[in-house]
């Protein structure tokens, strides 16, 4: 990474050089259905990538289904190093990152996500399903392959799959030892340490392990005002140890544990009318703590018989996340809203604490014949605890408030809600696929999901909501509900010829729902909004997808496009009610999204690979409880998104070679609320990389958001806006071994 420094700037110019050598261009690691580019870059064909995206291993350009690949080479070459690294390289796919590490939103498809609901995507981790979306926004190292599943993929992948899913491989054990160490200098100013080490134990063969940590330490790079320091320092170490035992030829045992601890801040806001406004500085009085712990504890047995092969799944996880800091207005004390009514100002805490176990069972026929099959069943039971609350600010600084209200005289408690949820869900499933002809392909897939969620209020009573004429329920109530679904998939593809391959599907996606506070609908009633109630109901997704697969030019080009049309039922939208000072999700009882993906890449010289990819997704409100926001776009969703990118690998010396590349991203129109009241502006962001390589040594100088567009990353109804984050710039030198 860089240094805050000259040789930065340096490094910068002749990565813009580059630049200005070749076609923008979308992420070569971005664009569906790429081929490696990177291996000595004299091929004049772009090769082939095997995806396990269906639970099988196969060729990425015969999948029948709209799947954006990343291999272990267009990782490094990309910097693939956090989940906004591959989502901006990923037609119709965007990430809105907002207040605190946790809360990070992915919209696929305009399939969306806020605030307490659950995922819009299934993102798995090594045969392993993320059980909170909290999880999601971590540093990704190590990694062998990332694969993004558009579309309904409950059949497979279960409840939370209703957008698509996210597939991410680690790195395996491997016969001989190997290993990476990676260090680096950043704009922040900051530092990173990232390695690995891996191989056989001792002389046997049968065991071998697999070890990983990566460490970054950042100031940060945006600027509070008031407090004349950076809002957003940044400091997480993570590890991860696999350990694979294969015990016979027909039996394995792979375990893996993971630990992450994370060190931010949060709740960094401006308040403005536009989302389109980015010329308030930060200025909160308190700088604020966002700590995130998580660990995850798995082991898979793997069992080959005669007649098809046994995968056991066991998963322990847990997520830990305390996050305080300023409240509305977000301004110093003096100058804030409250102060100038009460005389005090307000911060705020949060803590959410998540355990949880899961496991899964399948079975899967040969894979030869022209009939394969299998059949599985999940389980998974979680226990979360979440408290939310309003201190009263008193300029002595804020506290971390956990399970009980603060005693603090410098920061007393104010208000205060907690609850807690014991969650047990379970599905069984089964795909079935027959070859009709050598060329022709029809597979079926059935999954039934049962998801029972229990609420018990833990507010005590003195904190409880006290609006007159409305519910505000007790200590200790309980709630219960269950939410289940049917999630059909079938899918015909016709393999016109080895260069063309078509396919066709329908599929059903579900979304568990859940509570909000107790009251909450009799509060928004009173307060003239409509769809938010004490349970906000699962969502449901149909989709009609019809697709194509190419090889073009003697295989020096790709080119797949995809069209879609999905009714969505009962999608998500976020409401902050002041008079109880809580935050809800309300249903939109139907919706409409529409859209089509054109992706390819094209190798004109050898060593030169230009990507790109367009997604468009038009969203329309078709049925809502006020009929004056019927027709409106559904909130958080882009209307486009574009990806033109170049990547250039050139040998300039005995076992040396240069590597550069450019992306560039845009992310067009976005709506963030149900009224469409504000709507952001295109972002246009463009990266760059140059790296040298030289033997087992690699040397790489890096930007983001390399022209410093100034843009909101987020826009919640009530004016609340956070800023992106600015130009980064770095450098980092690796050395395998």
């Amino acid at each position: 990474m860089g240094r805050n420094l000259s040789v930065s700037g340096r490094a910068l110019g002749g990565i813009s050089a580059v630049a200005l050598m070749a076609p923008l261009a979308a992420s070569g690691a971005g664009a569906q259905d790429t081929g490696e580019s990177a291996d000595t870059g004299s091929s004049f064909t772009i090769e082939e990538i095997v995806v396990t995206s269906r639970k099988r291993s196969e060729s990425l350009d015969k999948v029948p289904a709209a799947v954006t690949a990343f291999t272990e080479q267009k990782i490094v070459d990309a910097g693939i190093e956090r989940p906004a690294d591959f989502v901006a390289l990923t037609s119709n796919l965007t990430l809105i990152e907002t207040q605190n590490a946790g809360s990070a939103f992915v919209s696929l498809r305009g399939i969306t996500q806020n605030r307490n609901s659950e995922p819009s995507v299934a993102v798995v981790i090594d045969g392993v399903q993320q059980v909170n979306p909290a999880q999601f926004n971590q540093e990704l190292f190590d990694i062998q392959q990332i694969e993004v599943l558009k579309g309904p993929q409950g059949a497979l992948y279960g409840r939370n799959a209703i957008g698509g899913a996210i597939v991410i491989t680690t790195k395996p054990p491997t016969d001989e030892t190997e290993g990476m160490v990676k260090v680096g200098m950043d704009s922040g100013p900051g530092y990173k340490v990232q390695g690995s080490v891996g191989g056989p134990l001792g002389e046997s063969s049968a065991l071998k392990y697999r070890l990983s940590a990566a460490f970054i330490d950042t100031d940060g790079y945006i600027n509070n005002a008031y407090l004349d320091e950076e809002a957003d320092p940044y400091q997480d170490f993570s590890v991860r140890g696999k350990l694979l035992w294969e015990a016979s030829e027909n039996f394995s045992v792979d375990f893996r544990a993971s630990l992450s601890q994370l060190r931010t801040q949060a709740f960094y806001y401006n308040i403005v009318a536009d989302v389109n406004d980015t010329s308030l500085p930060v200025r909160v009085n308190n700088a604020g703590q966002n700590d995130r712990d998580m660990t995850n504890f798995s082991v898979k047995m793997s069992y080959d018989t005669d007649f098809g092969t046994f995968n056991s799944v066991t998963s322990y996880d847990t997520v830990e996340e305390i996050l305080t800091g300023d409240a509305f207005d977000f301004l110093p004390i003096e100058e804030s809203l409250f102060y100038a009514i009460l005389g005090v100002d307000l911060n705020q805490s949060q803590y959410l604490d998540v355990e949880a176990w899961s496991q899964d069972f399948r079975f899967s026929s040969n894979s030869d014949g022209p009939f394969r099959w299998m059949v599985g069943g999940y389980l998974i039971s979680t226990n979360r605890y979440i408290s939310t609350g309003n201190m009263v600010d008193m300029g002595l600084g804020v506290f971390p408030v956990y399970r009980t209200p603060s005693t603090n005289p410098d920061n007393p408690q104010a208000t205060f809600l907690a609850d807690e949820q014991d969650n047990f869900a379970w599905a069984a499933y089964g795909d079935a696929t027959y070859d009709i002809a050598t060329n022709l392909e029809l597979n079926a897939s059935l999954r039934y999901d049962r998801d029972k969620r229990e609420q018990t209020t833990l507010t005590p009573t003195q904190y409880l909501p006290n609006v007159p004429g409305f519910p505000a329920g007790a200590t200790g109530d309980v709630r219960d509900r269950i939410f289940d679904q049917w999630q059909p998939k079938v899918t015909l593809r016709y393999i016109v010829n080895d260069d063309l391959t078509t396919y066709a599907s329908y599929s059903t996606g579900f979304r568990s729902g859940g509570f909000n506070q107790t009251g909450v609908g009799a509060v928004a009633g009173g307060s003239g909004i409509v769809g938010v109630n004490d349970i906000f109901e699962a969502e449901v997704a149909k989709t009609f997808e019809a697709g194509f697969k190419s090889t073009l030019l003697d295989n020096r080009m790709v080119l797949n496009g995809s069209v879609f049309t999905t009714k969505s039922e009962n999608s998500y939208f976020f409401v902050f009610l002041a008079e109880n000072s809580t935050q809800n999700l309300g249903n939109v009882p139907e919706g409409r999204l529409t859209g089509f993906e054109l992706d390819g890449t094209v190798r004109p010289l050898p060593g030169f690979d230009i990507n790109f990819g367009f997604g468009y997704t038009d969203s329309e409100i078709k049925d809502f409880q006020n009929a004056t926001v019927e027709g409106n776009k559904l909130p958080q969703v882009s209307e486009y998104t574009f990806n033109l990118g170049a990547q250039y690998t050139a040998e300039v010396g005995n076992d040396t070679r240069l590597v550069s590349r450019v992306d560039y991203q845009r992310i067009g129109k976005t709506w963030w609320d149900i009224d469409n009241s504000t709507v952001r502006d295109p972002v246009d962001l463009v990266d760059a990389r140059m790296g040298l390589e030289f033997g087992d040594w690699t040397i790489t100088a890096w930007a983001k958001n390399l022209f410093n567009k100034e843009y909101n990353a987020e826009f919640s109804p009530g004016g609340f806006v956070f800023k992106a984050r600015p130009r980064r710039y770095g450098i980092e030198l690796m050395r395998r071994f």
